[in-house]
């Protein structure tokens, strides 16, 4: 078993922006943390040859994937296909939060902007 220690002696979400890849914890996802409220934020569009999974724990975010534009809010957890490009844009004044997990040990990202 092993375990991910967070910077720092904060035990909450608050602030927590982190990547993590799995191949360090000997796990075969790697995970993005997500707390932002600056509207705007998120990353360019891009791909992965694996799937991404999105768990919207707060907040709003404007979402590309593919040809499909949609909002997502805490509580809703979305999948984006392997090799599908997307991207999300943080919408409103209140935190977004979530932990974006990828189906993979490590990051491998297409940048296509």
């Amino acid at each position: 078993m092993s375990i991910y220690q967070r910077s720092g002696d904060q035990t909450d979400d608050d602030d927590w922006n982190e990547s993590i890849e799995g191949v360090a914890l000997g796990s075969e996802v790697s995970v993005i943390l997500v707390h932002t409220s600056r509207p705007g934020a998120g990353p360019r569009l891009h791909r992965h040859p694996y799937s991404e999974t999105f768990v919207v724990r707060r907040g709003r975010a404007m979402f590309t994937v593919g040809d499909e534009r949609l909002e997502a809010h805490g509580g809703q957890v979305l999948v984006v296909p392997a090799l599908t490009p997307h991207k999300f844009e943080v919408i409103g004044g209140e935190p977004f939060v979530s932990t974006n997990i990828h189906a993979n040990p490590t990051f491998e990202t297409e940048w296509l902007e």
